[in-house]
């Protein structure tokens, strides 16, 4: 089958590989019928993820039909159509009963698929724990919407909990890429007062314009203006830094109230500093980390619903053989895309 494979720093290949086979009783094998990139897997190719292991086939979001399954999965047959969890987890261990899926402490646990373990840019993927790590599609919903549920949906869902948002509230988002876009549908379903989205890229301000007109848009230099005239008690009730860059990190506190909740779900190329003299006497909370990404099914029911749609991230769909050419669309950011949909070429 074909994989995009990463070769070393800053080389992906598409290469030749078997077909994957169960491993494990509580394994299932899923045909992919629709993976996408994520800035994620540019992390990895830009050496930024030192977990990532060489010769792995990368790749987190998919979505597909389970082929085959191991003897102790219970909830799955083979035909079921499933979203792919980004995170592999036990179900059983201590992070797992409380939720923080993320640290389950299983050797393959937390972000294992596309970065210790083969992915899903691929036409076969391998799941561990099955059980877990796949949610059925309700039917009604296609595979492009329910695409974004396993990662980067689930990300935006995860920080608008965290975040401590409350029917009224201001709340600052920084970023509208794609993660800030899952997280901005997420917050609004928090029902807050205001919602400030801080973009530096005017083609990323214009859509969220477009698609919420309730949203105030900003670039970085008006972001501190457009806070102060929209909070009560100066500064954002919750900020959510989903942007990933220096500047923005500095702005997710500074623009906070002070007793807020500071929620960073960016991946950073390199450390940042809290300057924490400065800081003192706001008494913020930050919460940070990667996705406990187990909450699938009720974005799944959103999105049947209608209260959650992200098919409009997708800009651009290529199919496997092309992959190579998506990354380079994706990385320069040309051509206005956000997502890109990879297909199968059968």
């Amino acid at each position: 089958m074909l994989a995009y494979t990463y070769i070393a720093k800053g080389d992906f290949q598409l290469r030749e590989k078997p077909r994957p086979t169960l491993q494990s009783s509580r394994d299932a094998i899923v045909r992919v019928t629709l993976s996408s990139i994520c800035t994620s897997d540019l992390h990895i190719k830009h050496g930024s993820v030192p977990r990532a292991v060489p010769g792995i086939t990368v790749g987190h979001e998919m979505v597909g039909v389970v082929e085959e399954i191991g003897a102790d999965v219970a909830s799955l047959r083979p035909g079921d159509r499933v979203a792919v969890n980004v995170e592999t987890f036990c179900g059983s261990c201590f992070f797992c009963r409380h939720g923080w899926v993320n640290n389950c402490t299983d050797p393959d646990g937390g972000w294992a698929l596309g970065c210790r373990i083969d992915g899903g840019q691929a036409e076969y993927v391998r799941v561990p724990y099955a059980d877990q790590g796949l949610t059925k599609i309700p039917s009604g919903v296609t595979d492009r919407q329910a695409l974004f549920a396993g990662d980067i949906l689930a990300t935006g869902y995860w920080a608008a909990d965290l975040a401590e948002v409350q029917p009224g509230d201001t709340v600052l988002l920084l970023g509208a890429g794609p993660t800030g876009i899952c997280t901005l549908q997420s917050l609004l379903l928090k029902e807050p007062g205001a919602v400030i989205v801080c973009e530096k890229d005017s083609q990323r301000r214009a859509f969220v314009e477009r698609r919420y007109p309730q949203v105030t848009a900003v670039g970085p230099e008006e972001v501190r203006e457009a806070v102060a005239a929209r909070s009560r008690h100066g500064g954002a009730d919750a900020v959510v830094e989903a942007a990933g860059v220096p500047e923005t990190f500095r702005l997710a506190w500074e623009c906070a109230r002070p007793n807020s909740v500071v929620v960073v779900v960016a991946l950073y190329d390199e450390a940042q500093v809290l300057p924490l003299p400065e800081m003192y006497g706001k008494n913020l909370t930050f919460k940070t980390g990667g996705v406990d990404g187990c909450r699938c099914g009720e974005i799944l029911e959103h999105i049947a619903a209608g209260r959650l749609d992200t098919t409009p991230l997708i800009t651009h769909t290529y199919p496997l053989s092309r992959i190579q050419d998506a990354y380079d669309l994706f990385e320069q950011r040309r051509d206005g895309v956000i997502k890109v949909a990879i297909t199968p070429d059968r």
